[in-house]
């Protein structure tokens, strides 16, 4: 191993070339294809039976310890009068929002706070959308063997517009439905500077029968769009997933739901769809028992949802469900707060251990010292650079080192020619003669890879990141550098450090060092600004340290001959 550097750069093209398999496992060609819609008939039980072609309800059949308590549920009866479906607008400080009044289905969702392009700044994000083939919406609603409300049901609004006044911090959006004296109001609760709808199911019992439901909530969508540009150089899941004590942290990726459809008995937790900075999940009370369900349905949609224990509301009482429903960006400090395991959808994978530290440091150097996540990536990379320097200078003694004893090295290469037996055993000697550990240097530096890697997921899955300008032309540091500057100046870096290690003996090794900047300026072409600017940095104090290290050792070879 005469080149540790040659060694970490190629473990880098490992890497890279591990996170572009993972893409075309999950995007590339053939892998996305819209699956067809089911040629089966869709089973219900106990007469379940949707009153619309585009929408299933779920049952009781799959799920153990709430089948012995819960009865199954069945369809409401379709009404004699023709349908009104309305929207109803409701506009709070950070969401924009539209609830159908058939059934209270939450059918679109823009975040306020989040532009969905830069240059678009009135124009809010839109997370839930019920248009054509793009179909993502949060549906909930009753199961009884009686009539009861689901999101098929139609239900009577106060009004079609709500929006939230300065002067509150709370908005309430009643859905009113009434059938054989079983009265109930569904409401849905926005308050201000949050993310979060409360739903909230108040039932009435006027009529002279007990009654009795469950409640369950789903979220339903067809399969993401085609990655293209520059998303296509960075995979970020995009699916289903749950959280269970456990199991944990679980992503399900759509295509498998059909072949292996989910049904577990989940105390607290949580069901969602996750994407790259985005999340959408229900949250059920942390102390009830719900039954985790996925299902495929008709038009190629796909759906994750969970199912509450019954109440049982006796002839003159009352009864009550109530659930939460998060729909906004992946910001850690907040989803913390909302349940256990939610911030885990800002998904790090197994580098988590490393990963939050660094995004702690991050985010601690933005909000107490610089307020700009540019400046905050340079000072975290010098930090992280500080914090491994002994590693960093063992690894560059030993390459310093190597470079002293390079001339000798040319020189057996030259007496020995082509015969590498002769050539190994004269290196050998030289090694211990100069007392140089050949494989010294390697492993302080590939023990740094890991970070190197957290952190690049650190900066990859922030979404404090998505729009946040730095300086001059860099206006956005998710985006790619409009000029590439930036990946022309990695390159550079990287081509001048090569000039600080020792040349391969191999003439193939040398090749490839010399197309390695190359290569990696093209990757780096199209990866967010960020990113490149963490390397950019890297690669400079790499160059300082080691340039220091290697006139340090020169120095005192010179002073001892």
């Amino acid at each position: 191993m005469g080149n540790p550097r040659f060694t970490l750069i190629a473990a880098l093209v490992f890497i890279m070339v591990l996170i572009w398999l993972a893409w075309q496992e999950d995007y590339g060609p053939g892998a996305r294809q819209a699956a067809a819609p089911s040629e089966r008939p869709v089973q219900f039980t106990d007469g379940l039976d949707p009153s619309a072609a585009d929408s299933e309800l779920p049952s009781l059949s799959g799920s153990s310890s709430l089948q012995q308590m819960s009865p199954i549920g069945t369809a409401n009866e379709e009404p004699a009068a023709v349908r009104h479906n309305h929207e109803i607008q409701v506009v709070t400080d950070l969401l924009d929002v539209r609830i159908d009044t058939r059934g209270g289905e939450i059918s679109a969702v823009s975040l306020r706070a989040y532009p969905i392009e830069l240059d678009k700044p009135d124009e809010p994000f839109p997370l839930l959308v019920k248009e054509g083939r793009h179909y993502y919406v949060a549906q909930s609603g009753l199961l009884s063997r009686q009539n009861a409300p689901n999101h098929l049901a139609d239900f009577e609004a106060d009004k079609t517009e709500y929006r939230m006044q300065e002067s509150s911090d709370s908005l309430r959006v009643p859905l009113h439905w009434q059938d054989n004296g079983i009265k109930v109001t569904k409401t849905l609760v926005f308050n201000r500077n949050r993310h979060v709808i409360d739903v909230e199911y108040d039932i009435i019992n006027q009529s002279s029968q007990p009654w009795q439901a469950n409640q369950y909530r789903q979220i339903v969508r067809t399969p993401p769009a085609e990655r293209s540009g520059m998303d296509v150089m960075m995979y970020t899941f995009n699916g289903a997933a749950y959280y269970s004590e456990e199991d944990k942290f679980e992503k399900i990726d759509l295509d498998d739901i059909e072949d292996d459809p989910l049904s577990r008995d989940v105390k607290g937790g949580w069901v969602g769809m996750v994407q790259h900075y985005f999340l959408s999940a229900w949250i059920p009370n942390q102390d009830e028992l719900n039954n985790f369900y996925t299902r495929t349905l008709k038009g190629n949609r796909y759906a994750i949802g969970m199912i509450s224990p019954e109440i049982l509301v006796s002839p003159g009482q009352s009864g009550r469900f109530t659930s939460r429903f998060y729909v906004g960006p992946k910001e850690q400090q907040v989803l913390e707060e909302l349940a256990s395991g939610l911030d885990l959808s800002v998904d790090y994978s197994w580098l988590t251990i490393i990963a939050k530290p660094i995004f702690w440091l991050m985010t601690f150097i933005h909000d107490n010292i610089v307020e700009n996540w540019g400046w905050s990536i340079i000072l975290l990379t010098l930090a992280i650079k500080l914090a491994l320097f002994k590693l960093s200078e063992y690894g560059y003694r030993s390459m310093a080192n190597m470079r002293r004893v390079q001339p000798k090295l040319m020189s057996l290469k030259e007496r020995f020619g082509d015969d590498k037996q002769r050539m190994q055993r004269g290196m050998m000697e030289l090694y211990k003669k100069e007392k140089i550990n050949p494989m010294s240097g390697c492993f302080p530096i590939l023990l740094q890879i890991p970070v190197f890697i957290a952190l690049y997921w650190v900066l990859l899955e922030s979404v404090e990141l998505r729009h946040a300008p730095f300086v001059l032309w860099i206006d956005d540091l998710s985006a790619r550098d409009p000029y590439f500057v930036l990946p022309i100046i990695m390159g550079a870096t990287m081509f001048f450090q090569q000039k600080l290690n020792p040349a391969p003996m191999d003439e193939m090794q040398q090749t490839i060092m010399k197309v390695l900047p190359i290569v990696f300026t093209i990757f780096f072409l199209f990866f967010p600004s960020g990113l490149v600017l963490y390397w950019v940095v890297n690669n400079v104090l790499s160059i300082a340290q080691q340039w220091f290290i290697t006139r340090r050792i020169e120095r005192s070879t010179a002073k001892s001959r």
